[in-house]
């Protein structure tokens, strides 16, 4: 099936008051002639300041990270998904490596909070991926297979039927390093592979990305593999004029 290209962007802890509303206002004007979908996950504190001023376009706004917690409690400092959903968010990042490695977010987290995320409504945005030593003793595809093995297991059916999954090599992160288009293609189809191993209609069409180093003058070479599905951008994506440009890439 022909899958829609998906370009998301991670702002990561950057952004301020000025800089959302500036890159509001450029998304409107460019937003028209994008012909792909749309998110940009920001800091919370952000969220619905985006919202509002992407709400006349086809972009989303989204969050990067939420509890695992369902209901609302006693956590203090945590955000659950229904708050981002009440703030205009339609995607959340889910797993990110910086939150794996830094945060000690195990497999098992990343499921609940792919769970808890389609629990509010939200599009999880699932992200994967292998270390430069994993990708050095030749483990990528033993730490992939672990990492959609634990979602496979772990999430329901209608979570995996909605998600998007987004392959980041954590080599190319914020390196200025790229994996090759045929690197990033080759990855993608064994990980298309594994989710058809569970099945193969939701493999078919689940979008997959590549995050790591995307950048306009990288985006279009990416793009051109069959698996390759858009993009998870991180620092590209702190100014519109390069998140617009990798969006026209699309072909």
């Amino acid at each position: 099936m022909t899958r829609r290209k998906f370009i998301a962007g991670n702002w990561k802890m950057n952004g301020s008051v000025g800089q959302v509303d500036a890159f509001g206002r450029a998304l409107v004007e460019a937003a028209p002639s994008l012909d792909c979908d749309l998110a940009v996950c920001v800091p919370f504190v952000y969220v619905e300041r985006l919202a509002r001023a992407l709400e006349s376009t086809h972009v989303a706004a989204g969050a990067q990270d939420l509890s695992s917690e369902v209901d609302p409690g006693a956590f203090t400092g945590e955000i659950n998904g229904s708050m981002l959903a009440e703030c205009g968010a339609r995607y959340v990042v889910v797993g990110h490596s910086e939150r794996r490695e830094m945060f000690g977010e195990t497999d098992d987290i990343v499921v609940a909070k792919a769970e808890a995320a389609i629990a509010a409504g939200l599009t999880p945005i699932v992200c994967i991926g292998e270390s430069l030593e994993q990708r050095e003793a030749d483990e990528t595809e033993n730490v992939l297979a672990r990492q959609i093995g634990a979602l496979t297991r772990g999430c329901e059916r209608r979570t995996l039927e909605a998600m998007v999954l987004a392959y980041e090599p954590i080599w190319a992160i914020g390196t200025g390093r790229s994996a090759t288009p045929e690197q990033a293609q080759s990855v993608h189809a064994f990980v298309r592979s594994q989710i058809a191993n569970w099945d193969a209609t939701i493999a078919d069409s689940l979008p997959i990305l590549y995050g790591g180093s995307v950048k306009p003058d990288n985006a279009s070479a990416l793009f051109a593999g069959a698996d390759v599905d858009g993009a998870l951008v991180g620092g590209a994506s702190l100014k519109a004029d390069s998140f617009v440009d990798i969006a026209r890439a699309v072909i």
